[in-house]
């Protein structure tokens, strides 16, 4: 008897630790011989990590795995998994804006902080919640609209799960989440300034072993200062389907369709101001395969504003290489996009292309113009020049895709103008920048960008060339 139980005790042994290293041999992180783990990287949308593997008590690794993974007694699924980020960050402009408004000799300074819980109930219920501290400190003018934020839920969702087979399921989430698809061209969580957008609503995901659709219907949150005051933006409204698949007929590829429906009570173009419905049709192709990789995206729009119809367009594309077998991987790129803008300011209809809630810092960190009614060409090149070090270079040359249309920054918000000048050239831009990550924890990033204005904008107001620069520092956990 007593032997029996030796043996089953061995085989149970044997069994746990096969199954911890499968379960770390699966996620990607290696068992050294004391049993301790590399843990996954920390993902941009904080929701979508997923810390089970820690159910192993063979498995050890991180100092914080004690807080990211609590098992709790009701159910074997049921689980709190906390995390967090602190973010200092320093920005500084020499003539911002090419020398319009308010300017600042010495920078100002940025302070971030966001801490979550999830909440795993069981294998079909789910509560996720996150609150956000955003401090802007030193801006002459104050703070922008994506600056400060003193203390608020920037996250507050449930999710109800349902099987529908063995490679089926359906996911509801209902509450205020945040939300990022394909490129992040047009729906974005809006990573780069100090307050990101989250939006309340509903989205629905039906995976399959082939598809994934997620339909959601939201409003944007809205960004105020104070200290739980942010609500929804009911001038604003959202609804569509987002679908992803493979596409074998492309090495390495995938391809996304989505619809979108956008409704602004008050929309404000070059043209003037009215009520806007907004359709977007899109369509993108990605995908990577012996060192290419592609990522080429088209949108078509319709809708009104006002008493006019819009018809308007824009096709992005990425397109790079990876030298794999170089040293530091340096990987050599091209962007070129081109989005519609407004034929005549002065009929009621409108040609000038949406992005909708786009990513932040959507050419680079200066975040001076956006993607609206532009034609751009963007050569790159990125290094990886030690371990955790990486450094690119790159160069923006912007011009108007319409000559009777302005220039608008990232929130579709008129920069400037194009009453006043028939000149397409709006400028260029060339960049430097610099990730260091030591660990998963930390990171160091500077970045430095020249804006060279062009005659665009030297015949509508303040030209001056624009100096950009900042460093931050991050710690996630």
């Amino acid at each position: 008897m007593v032997r029996a139980t030796c043996i089953e005790m061995k085989k149970t042994a044997l069994r746990r630790f096969a199954g911890a290293g499968l379960l770390a041999f699966q996620l990607g992180v290696d068992l050294d011989g004391q049993g301790t783990v590399t843990p996954p990287a920390f993902k941009a949308l904080r929701y979508d990590e997923d810390y089970r593997y820690l159910r192993s008590a063979n498995v050890v690794g991180d100092a914080l795995d004690p807080i990211k993974f609590i098992a709790l007694p009701f159910d074997p699924e049921a689980f709190l998994s906390f995390g967090g980020e602190a973010r200092q960050r320093y920005e500084f402009y020499r003539n911002a804006q090419w020398g319009q408004g308010p300017q600042d000799g010495n920078g100002f300074f940025l302070q971030r902080y966001m801490l979550h819980v999830d909440a795993v109930l069981n294998l079909s219920f789910r509560v996720f919640a996150q609150l956000k501290s955003g401090i802007e400190t030193g801006r002459v003018g104050g703070p922008r609209p994506t600056d400060e934020d003193r203390l608020d839920l920037n996250q507050a969702f449930l999710d109800t799960k349902w099987s529908l087979g063995e490679r089926s399921s359906f996911t509801l989430r209902v509450g205020r989440q945040e939300l990022a698809f394909g490129s992040s061209r047009v729906i974005s969580f809006r990573e780069g300034p100090n307050i990101q957008q989250a939006f309340d609503g509903a989205r629905g995901t039906f995976q399959t072993s082939a598809w994934r659709f997620d339909l959601l219907a939201v409003e944007p949150v809205q960004t105020k200062v104070g200290t739980f005051d942010d609500g929804s933006d009911s001038n604003q409204k959202l609804w569509g389907v987002y679908a992803v698949t493979a596409l074998p007929s492309l090495p390495g590829g995938h391809i996304d369709l989505y619809y979108l429906d956008l409704v602004r009570a008050v929309a404000r173009f070059d043209q003037g101001s009215a009520r806007e419905e907004r359709r977007s049709l899109g369509a993108r192709l990605w995908g990577s395969h012996s060192g290419w990789d592609y990522n080429f995206e088209f949108i078509y729009q319709d809708g009104t504003f006002g008493r006019g119809k819009i018809r308007a367009w824009t096709i992005a594309s990425d397109t790079g290489y990876t030298f794999g077998r170089a040293r530091g991987r340096p990987r050599v790129s091209l962007k070129a996009d081109i989005a519609s803008g407004d034929r005549d300011p002065n009929r009621a209809d409108l040609q000038t292309f949406n992005p909708l809630f786009p990513r932040g810092s959507y050419f680079n960190e200066s975040s001076l113009i956006g993607p609206d009614n532009f034609i751009d060409l963007h050569p790159g090149i990125e290094v990886k020049v030690a371990k955790g070090v990486t450094v690119s270079a790159d160069c923006d040359f912007f011009w108007r895709e319409s000559v009777r249309d302005g220039v608008y920054g990232p929130s579709v918000n008129l920069v400037r103008s194009g009453r006043l000048s028939s000149a397409r050239y709006v400028g260029t831009q060339p960049a430097v920048s610099m990730q260091w990550r030591p660990d998963r924890h930390w990171s160091l990033a500077l970045a430095y960008a020249h804006f060279h204005a062009g005659s665009f904008l030297r015949q509508t107001g303040p030209a001056r060339d624009v100096d950009f620069g900042t460093t931050s520092v991050t710690y996630q956990f």
